[in-house]
């Protein structure tokens, strides 16, 4: 019997709904569901895409001349990395003992009007670990979310969960992105979704209207769980890593603003199907809970040791199989933005290092890195 020298990993990834676009409620209820995760032994609670306070699905049911109610609420409602609901949920996560990660509407110190979709994997202890910013929005997304930097294309080194790397919807499918964390050693890979993707409206809802006569009458509606699922499989079976896929649900709630304000979305939003969240082994296949359609919390015990006997016949990183004479790949991972032109470090970045400590031992552990260390890479991906 093969030596067991990698964690077990309990994972907990919640299906679950905003309170819609009311931030200080989806806190309060992100901060419930971390303490039922903890209470079943989870090691890690994973959240949709931009939980907090809402997905923007606005974007896709309606033009963006009709939408500067909702683009204005969730701007008001968009969290500061270094604000007090991060801090509160890092609170709780070093109270419950537990990792999350989560993710957000972030906003700027520097434009009331730039937000990204961001999402923060928080320790055990409290501590950021890693803050990661949608490298680019997709379709109407664009209308939305200002594109993120490489900062965030990071896996972390952690003893209880292993090495942790995450990105968000669509960045699944790039595979640059998806290779600057299989070069780093992924082992556990957390991918996190909307609760639905709509991309064409019904054909009743299009009859009589312009866009009927050229809608084509082939054209099918986004398969919201099958992308997904193929998505996220495709980067297990190629990383031979666990994966956490994790979707949002639309409640009656926010079903029934959206369509108060844009009636002539009801039949679109009703006949898409909402995403599942559910887990993946090395070898792509599903493992553990699944939730799909409606609210809950999937849980999976995880054996990261499942990793190892994959890459002895197919590791796409290591030298066995992978040529580092061929291809070479740089990731620019410093943080892009106005805080850059005032300090060296990095605004945000610098704010979050300096919160209180009574969130944790904020220097346990932290160790300073050399500019060689900086510029570490597996064979030839280089990190600035």
């Amino acid at each position: 019997m093969a030596p067991s020298w990698l964690p077990k990993v309990r994972v907990a990834a919640c299906n679950v709904a905003p309170v819609f676009l009311d931030t200080p409620k989806t806190v309060e209820k992100t901060i419930s569901l971390i303490r039922e995760a903890a209470s079943n032994q989870a090691d890690l609670v994973v959240f949709p895409e931009t939980y907090i306070p809402a997905f923007p699905l606005w974007a896709a049911i309606a033009a963006p001349i009709d939408n500067h109610t909702f683009f204005q609420r969730l701007a008001q409602q968009s969290l500061l990395i270094d604000g007090p609901e991060i801090t509160l949920l890092r609170q709780t996560c070093a109270q419950q003992k537990i990792y999350a990660h989560i993710g957000i509407n972030e906003r700027s110190h520097h434009s009331l009007g730039c937000i990204w979709n961001s999402s923060v994997l928080i320790s055990d202890r409290g501590e950021i670990v890693n803050h990661h910013r949608k490298i680019m929005p997709t379709f109407y997304e664009k209308l939305v979310w200002a594109p993120g930097d490489g900062r965030g294309l990071k896996v972390v080194d952690t003893e209880r969960l292993g090495k942790v790397g995450s990105l968000i919807c669509g960045e699944n499918t790039n595979p640059l992105a998806r290779w600057s964390l299989m070069a780093q050693g992924e082992q556990l890979h957390i991918s996190t979704w909307p609760p639905l993707w709509p991309t064409r409206r019904t054909a009743s809802a299009t009859a009589g209207s312009e866009a009927a006569s050229s809608a084509s009458p082939t054209g099918k509606q986004y398969d919201n769980i099958a992308a997904n699922h193929t998505r996220t499989a495709a980067h297990c079976f190629e990383a031979k890593c666990f994966g956490v896929l994790c979707s949002g649900f639309m409640d009656k709630p926010m079903r029934d603003e959206l369509i108060s304000a844009i009636p002539s979305a009801a039949e679109t939003l009703d006949s898409v199907t909402q995403g599942a969240s559910l887990f993946l082994d090395p070898t792509g296949a599903q493992v553990g809970d699944q939730v799909v359609g409606e609210e809950g919390i999937a849980y999976a015990d995880l054996d990261l040791n499942a990793c190892v006997e994959p890459k002895q016949f197919h590791d796409v990183v290591g030298t066995g199989y992978q040529r580092y004479d061929i291809f070479d790949v740089k990731v620019d991972r410093r943080r892009l933005g106005p805080e850059n032109s005032f300090d060296e470090r990095g605004g945000e970045e610098s704010r979050i290092e300096s919160l209180p400590a009574r969130v944790a031992d904020e220097s346990h552990g932290r160790r300073e890195r050399s500019p060689a260390q900086v510029h570490q890479g597996v064979g030839g991906l280089r990190m600035i």
